[in-house]
């Protein structure tokens, strides 16, 4: 669950997983909630399937929150209507900074991409999970709702990211490090695949015809995730591979690159904590 343009995982959600903490063996007091700040750098296409790359650094912002409803960690920060063994529902949510199509070749001329927001239902289910809690293999069922952000919003539709998640607590002869796993198909209706990679006439050139996408499979992603929590800082990183062959939009003239590699590393310090304790189950 980070630039100058959608991520697929978008801001949010690659910046939550770069945040895994030192997990839990079983229940343990934590406390209620903890905040610190510090940096990310980033490696990401200028949209999926542009051949153009944005590196970047920005400031990351550290926090746990680990209340009866509203709940902020290592798994990214949502509401929990309910909770069971087995069984979670929470609120997904993905952020994705703008993109001026100034500095994008494939979009010279045209509209250039905002800000978005994307906010919807995700319900997990937990196939397996360790006696102690620190492993655990899980599907993820997001559905999410994508808004532009600046001047009046607009809806540009849905997007849906399955993907199965493997969490290792505290891998065995690491010395504390942390790993986590994704991997899923994604989907998107005709708005959403529209605002990316449709070419209105107007717009059309010589290299870059007219093309009107359809909704439907958008690729796949695969992230993997280390990271370390010490005393009084964590640092974190990862890589994400993502392939678009296949796609219902893998014909439009947007996109230059079916397959790419993107990443990022981020440190933070722990600059406050709450004096109330909490037990916490991963």
């Amino acid at each position: 669950m980070v630039n100058s343009n959608k991520f697929g995982l978008g801001v949010l959600s690659a910046l939550s997983l770069l945040t895994i903490n030192s997990g839990a063996l079983a229940a343990e007091d934590k406390p209620l909630w903890e905040i610190g700040a510090g940096a990310a750098a980033f490696s990401f296409p200028s949209y999926r399937g542009s051949d153009q790359t944005n590196n970047f650094m920005m400031p990351v912002p550290h926090f746990t929150y680990h209340g009866d409803f509203l709940k902020a960690d290592r798994h990214g920060i949502r509401g929990s209507f309910f909770d069971s063994d087995r069984i979670d529902l929470t609120v997904s949510m993905a952020l994705s900074p703008p993109g001026s199509s100034d500095d994008i070749r494939a979009r010279s001329g045209m509209p250039d991409l905002e800000a978005t927001f994307e906010i919807g239902p995700q319900m997990d289910v937990t196939f397996w999970r360790s006696e102690n809690r620190a492993r655990f293999v899980k599907l993820l069922l997001p559905l999410r709702a994508a808004f532009t952000v600046e001047g009046s919003p607009k809806d540009i539709g849905w997007v849906f990211h399955p993907k199965l998640n493997m969490d290792i607590t505290d891998i065995p002869g690491m010395g504390g490090w942390n790993l986590g796993m994704l991997a899923g198909p994604l989907f998107g209706d005709k708005r959403q695949h529209a605002y990316y990679y449709s070419v209105a006439p107007q717009y059309a050139t010589a290299d870059r015809p007219a093309y009107e996408a359809k909704s439907g499979y958008a690729g796949m992603q695969y992230l993997v995730a280390l990271s370390k929590r010490f005393p009084k800082y964590w640092v974190g990183g990862f890589v994400r591979y993502d392939n678009l062959s296949s796609s219902t939009f893998e014909d439009s003239p947007l996109v230059r690159q079916k397959n790419y590699v993107a990443g990022g590393i981020a440190i933070t310090w722990i600059l406050g904590e709450s004096s109330t304790r909490v037990k916490v189950d991963d």
